[in-house]
């Protein structure tokens, strides 16, 4: 960890703090907080929930964790494949744009820096990263679970596919994660089992390079 991360403040301004609550945690604190529940930190595909990311003090912390199991993986093409593992088991919600855009853009910047190769904007893999913070870290209000322009907050769950460097895809809607509220009974009134994780959109397994392709 920098110097500069060790010391950033944890104001952006005295207007945000009043309008937003707005106080970013220590990264000293972010970590003593992590190593309450350390492995599962250190667990590749273990998801975290960061629901007032700001820019990404707790998830850049997460994914250092993650991506640090991936140091003695010598393909470039394993290690791209697992490092879209940790990324998309990583989640944030922000209400200000500019805090999920530098989450977003944090985070990104980071996995680049652990590149075992060079990368730019145009190769499958980096389309595909940027594709998938889009989708995990999102603007919106986790109190309403909705996003700022009044649509409920839908998360992807990626699911990596042994053997075959594939994601299978699922969105579900963040208040149903939370509350599960709709779901009254494992029947249906024809006597049909119910599933408690019904997702609202499921997508066919793609190539980790191909995951930007989804919305086109």
């Amino acid at each position: 960890m920098s110097k500069s991360e060790e010391n950033k403040s944890q104001i952006k301004s005295r207007q945000r703090v009043a309008d937003h609550g707005e106080v970013f945690t220590n990264p000293r604190e972010v970590n003593a907080m992590l190593d309450l529940v350390r492995d599962e930190s250190f667990r590749l595909d273990s998801r975290f929930l960061e629901p007032a990311c700001g820019d990404g003090n707790f998830l850049i912390e997460i994914l250092r964790r993650k991506l640090s199991l991936l140091s003695s993986v010598k393909s470039q093409t394993e290690w791209e494949f697992q490092s879209l593992i940790a990324v998309g088991s990583c989640y944030g919600i922000d209400i200000l744009p500019d805090n999920a855009e530098a989450c977003r853009k944090r985070l990104l910047d980071y996995v680049i820096s652990q590149h075992h190769g060079s990368v730019d904007a145009d190769t499958p893999y980096y389309k595909s990263l940027v594709y998938m913070l889009h989708c995990n870290i999102v603007c919106g209000d986790a109190l309403t679970y909705r996003t700022l322009d009044n649509r409920p907050i839908t998360f992807s769950e990626w699911t990596p596919i042994a053997g075959s460097m594939q994601f299978a895809r699922r969105d579900f809607q963040f208040d149903f994660l939370v509350t599960q509220s709709h779901q009254y009974s494992l029947f249906d009134e024809q006597g049909e089992a119910q599933h408690f994780d019904e997702p609202v959109k499921s997508y066919p397994p793609v190539h980790y390079t191909q995951l930007y392709k989804y919305d086109l």
